[in-house]
């Protein structure tokens, strides 16, 4: 459709216009303005990032979905605003937080759903900093996220 065409006006033909438009880029699988991103599809101003889909302004991050100014991120889905999230769904302004969902200004947490403004917590709980990272490690191995020592 050229600039001079015509737009639909009735409901029936805009939504066929609209839902071809959708299709069309849906199939597109560039990247623009990304920088050395590899194995990406449709992710927009991204660096150094792998494997990833539509996300936008992500920085070292790896097969993510849908996520925008994220850096150092891994396997995470709706996420933005954040850093060094792993196996994260649905997260904003947060930090180092794995196998977490719908949490917001959040800073180390592991497995943990709905917290805002948390830190130290693990399914929901909260812990001293020190027996965080001791219990954090362990569930790291355990999870297969690190290796034993």
């Amino acid at each position: 459709m050229t600039q001079d065409a015509e737009i639909p006006l009735n409901k029936r033909e805009f939504e066929r216009a609209l839902a071809e438009l959708t299709r069309a880029h849906g199939a597109q699988a560039e990247n623009p303005g990304s920088y050395r991103s590899e194995e990406c599809e449709r992710c927009y101003g991204c660096m150094f990032t792998t494997g990833s889909v539509e996300c936008f302004k992500c920085t070292y991050c790896v097969d993510c979905t849908r996520c925008s100014d994220c850096t150092h991120c891994a396997r995470c889905d709706g996420c933005h605003t954040s850093s060094y999230l792993r196996d994260s769904t649905n997260c904003l302004k947060s930090s180092y937080l794995t196998l977490s969902r719908d949490c917001y200004g959040c800073v180390f947490c592991f497995g943990c759903a709905g917290l805002v403004g948390k830190e130290f917590h693990i399914l929901n709980r909260p812990f001293p900093r020190k027996t965080y990272f001791k219990i954090v490690a362990e569930l790291e191995v355990a999870f297969g996220l690190k290796a034993p020592k």
